[in-house]
Order: structure tokens, then sequence, then C-alpha cells
């Protein structure tokens, strides 16, 4: 147990470890960062279970959300596999499976409706575009890099992510926008969503824009957010197909139970469906 002092170098070290796994870019800044925090919370003293489990104390002392708190534990669970500390790892914390989502977070089609004619209005199509393509397609806003001109003449594009590779439809009128848009922009190969530089333009960047929208459109900025576009997406497959199966393929979703997430619904559904019963005399 002596010497466990968590330091800069094993950081780095787990960094390049991370990237020799091929995860993503963002899985990575996403690790690292929870790392750092609890760096920063054990200021060079040294790592034993009982600081761990202190840190998960703290966490839900700062009233975190279950889920983040468990996401960061992973992380972390994931540095000490790597450096070997496993007697560290601390378990997660139970949480129950959610049975509907709270309205205030859930956007619905009404709402994406509103802000994609916002965009419209204010002048960015691009934008505009982003949020179709998004919604249209269910991918994640880091696969927007895989949204070519090619793969919208092929009308798939091959999406490759967390070592998956997995084809994702392109509409026809999804299509006929995205040629039409590139043309406009004189963008005759490779990314279609860039900046001026020609670069993809970044989650950042959409988030901005995004929640730029949301007084026009008057949508609570609490649900405007890129993957909140890929839920609606997930919600309106689920509504017609009922096939979650099919549906986490669709999403390169690993396990049927992230699907399951994707497609609660809110509580007043929830509670309309329970009156439709009709079991109270």
């Amino acid at each position: 147990m002596k010497g466990r002092i968590l330091t800069e170098k094993l950081i780095v070290d787990f960094s390049a470890y991370l990237k020799s796994e091929e995860k993503s870019e963002n899985t990575i800044e996403k690790y690292i960062r929870d790392v750092r925090a609890f760096a920063a919370y054990q200021n060079g003293a040294e790592v034993t279970k009982e600081t761990v489990i202190a840190y998960k104390r703290n966490l839900l002392s700062l009233n975190y959300a279950v889920r983040s708190i468990n996401s960061m534990l992973a992380s972390i669970n994931s540095l000490f596999s790597f450096l070997g500390w496993v007697d560290c790892r601390v378990k997660s914390i139970k949480l129950q499976r959610q049975i509907y989502c709270p309205e205030e977070k859930e956007l619905t089609k009404a709402e994406y409706m509103r802000l994609v004619n916002t965009a419209k209005q204010k002048g960015n199509e691009r934008l505009n575009l982003i949020l179709q393509t998004i919604c249209g397609t269910g991918i994640r806003v880091s696969e927007l890099q895989y949204i070519t001109v090619e793969a919208v003449k092929r009308g798939e594009a091959f999406v490759s992510l967390k070592g998956k590779t997995r084809t994702v439809f392109i509409v026809k009128e999804l299509r006929q926008k995205l040629l039409r848009y590139a043309a406009e922009q004189r963008i005759t190969s490779g990314y279609i969503f860039i900046t001026r530089s020609g670069r993809p333009i970044s989650r950042t960047n959409i988030w901005r824009e995004m929640k730029s929208l949301c007084v026009q459109a008057g949508v609570n900025p609490q649900k405007v957010f890129p993957h909140n576009l890929r839920h609606l997406f997930a919600r309106v497959f689920y509504g017609i197909e009922k096939d979650i199966a099919k549906l986490a393929d669709i999403l390169g979703h690993s396990s049927i139970n992230t699907t399951r997430i994707y497609i609660i619904s809110t509580g007043n559904e929830h509670r309309r469906r329970m009156e439709h019963m009709r079991l109270i005399i």
C-alpha cells in the first residue's frame, strides 16, 4: 500500500494506455478529467481503499447525481486496474432503474421542430441541418465527422467508434438537403459540417449555437443539448417499431440496458397510461 501516490506522470501514462486501447477522444478526455478531480481531492496523500470511499461520500455530500458519481467512480476504477491497485477499487452506488424521466428534461418533437425553424429564421443553415442530421439518423454529435459528401451520395455513412463499426442510413429527404447545402458551400468532398478553416465543427460550438436558439424558440435551455436529439430519435423510432434490439443496433449500443434509458417516457405519459388502465372503480 505504501507509496501509492497519484502523480501527473501516472495520469499521463493512463491517458497513453487509453489511447492504445483505441478509446475515443471524448472518452479519454472524460476519464482523465475524472481522475484529475480525484487527484486534486487526494492532494498528494496516499491512495487507499478508505480514501476512495471517503471521496465517494464527498461526491454524495456535494449532491452530484448518482449516475454522475458512478460514472466518475468507473473512471477511477479503470485507473486502478491499469496501475494494478485493484484493492482500491470501490463499488458503484446502487440505483433503481428509472421508469420515467422528468418532463423538464425531455425534448419533445414539437420543441425540436421549433429549434429547427428558429435556426432557419436566424439564417444558420448549418445548425439547421446539424439538428436534422442528428435527430434524423440517431448519431452521436461526435459522429457528425462521418457525414461526408461521399457518405451522403451513397445514402449511408460507415461510423467507426469505440472499436465498433456500424452503418447509418441517410434518408432521401435529408440527402437532398445536405447535398444542396454542400453545393452552396462549394464543399465537393469530405466533411460537410465544417468551420471556416475547413475543420469539423466541435461539439462545444454546436452546443453553444443550440443554446442561442432557446429564447426565440421558446424551449427550456435545460432540454437543449445535442444528445437529447439522439434520445428523441430513439423514442420516435421505438414508438413506431417497438423493437429495442434493432434500436440498440442502430444507436451503436453494446447493451440493451443502455437503450432502455433512451426510450423511457415522461412521468405525465406514465400517469396517463396508468389512468387508461381504468382499474379504479
